[in-house]
């Protein structure tokens, strides 16, 4: 990428770790948080670098302080950004009956695709939730885990759900039983 003066903010597409926000600027590096490879210090000239959304373009070098600043105003800004999670197999093109025990109402049809784009979503807004919660400077410590458990406890009743996802890494964990 020729560009070597981008701002904290800058969304970038990187070839390897997909698509990313400058979280930091170093000298000759960019440390840039990547939705599914965290934080990667990428050097500016990185030929695999594509920018997407330019932000406060500057020569500057940022302090730690602002790194963290940005990366909670990143957190906010990219807060409705889903993941690509896949479908089992088995339930690709499928459809999701819901019929009432009232067989004089027509049931209804969703498919299955939507349904299970709404349940990534709730999935992701419960992560970005957790991460507003272990971010905020005003909740003690204590306040902090009282709610993670209620988050907990949201993830437990989600896993259900279980069955449509693929790959087991992106199954929703509840509580674990049994003093873990």
């Amino acid at each position: 990428m020729e560009q070597t003066t981008l701002g904290i903010g800058t969304r970038l597409q990187h070839t390897n770790f997909g698509p990313g926000v400058i979280v930091g600027i170093r000298y000759a590096t960019y440390l840039i948080s990547f939705i599914n490879h965290g934080i990667k210090e990428i050097d500016k000239t990185d030929e695999k670098l594509d920018e997407i959304i330019p932000e406060n373009v500057t020569a500057e070098i940022e302090t730690h302080s602002d790194v963290e600043k940005s990366l909670l105003k990143i957190l906010r800004l990219w807060g409705g950004m889903e993941e690509k999670v896949p479908l089992g197999d088995r339930w690709v093109g499928g459809t999701l009956l819901i019929q009432s025990a009232d067989k004089s109402l027509k049931p209804k049809e969703i498919p299955i695709d939507d349904f299970f784009h709404k349940i990534v979503m709730l999935r992701d807004r419960l992560r970005v939730l957790e991460q507003n919660i272990n971010s905020n400077k005003k909740l003690s410590d204590e306040d902090k885990v009282n709610i993670q458990q209620y988050i907990t406890r949201c993830y437990g009743s989600l896993t259900t759900f279980n069955v449509l996802f693929k790959n087991k890494e992106h199954w929703f964990v509840g509580e674990k039983s049994g003093g873990e």
